[in-house]
């Protein structure tokens, strides 16, 4: 069941903050619906009040992330499971927009938007596919970016399980203040080492001929 790229749901909400930036994109009917991209049936049904609810279920979704992110398996998995109990999602066969050589449907397992409100539904489908994810490919497969400031949610696809960074940006950033902070220890210990050889030179004795 491919259902994983849900989880890019649970990744949009969870990066419309940033903490440390003290930044926080959702602020409007209009942010809530951009959040579900293409379906534009789920994003009519936003409401003010989806703006507060929407926040509410950033802030559990990106604790799942941090606890994957410290190594901590079992918070992880007990904040998700938290999730799916409070947000059901409803599977459905589906097959529009998907055919073979032959004209025929290729069916596939889709999650249906819930029918409640804006937030249930967007939930559902976020804490499911992250879900899914977590489950096929493992916990530590779930990552808070490592370039501070920056803390945006990323889901790790690499071969090699490294990915550490949300995007080629903060990766280039993180990687340039790594290169000049050596550089900066370098300098320094180059001058150390001049400053306690000048000091050696000067408190040398002088031996008279």
């Amino acid at each position: 069941m491919e259902l994983a790229h849900y989880s890019d749901y649970a990744v949009r909400l969870v990066n419309t903050e940033e903490p440390a930036r003290n930044k926080d994109s959702l602020t409007s009917v209009d942010a809530v619906r951009e959040l579900f991209g293409p379906s534009a049936q789920a994003a009519r049904r936003a409401t003010e009040a989806d703006v507060t609810r929407f926040r509410s279920v950033r802030g559990r979704l990106r604790a799942v992330f941090t606890a994957a992110d410290a190594g901590d398996e079992t918070q992880a998995v007990d904040l998700l499971n938290s999730l799916l109990l409070e947000f059901p999602v409803n599977p459905q066969i589906s097959g529009h927009e998907h055919r073979d050589e032959d004209g025929r449907p290729k069916w596939h397992m889709h999650l249906a938007d819930h029918p409640s409100n804006a937030t249930a539904g967007y939930a559902a489908i976020a804490a499911m596919g992250l879900a899914f994810h977590l489950t096929e490919y493992g916990v530590d497969r779930l990552g808070l970016c490592q370039a501070a400031p920056c803390r945006n949610a990323y889901l790790d696809t690499s071969t090699n399980r490294s990915r550490r960074y949300c995007s080629d940006r903060c990766a280039t950033r993180a990687n340039v203040a790594a290169y000049r902070a050596r550089k900066r220890l370098e300098t320094e210990r180059s001058q150390s080492t001049g400053r306690t050889a000048e000091n050696a030179q000067e408190t040398t004795p002088r031996t008279e001929r």
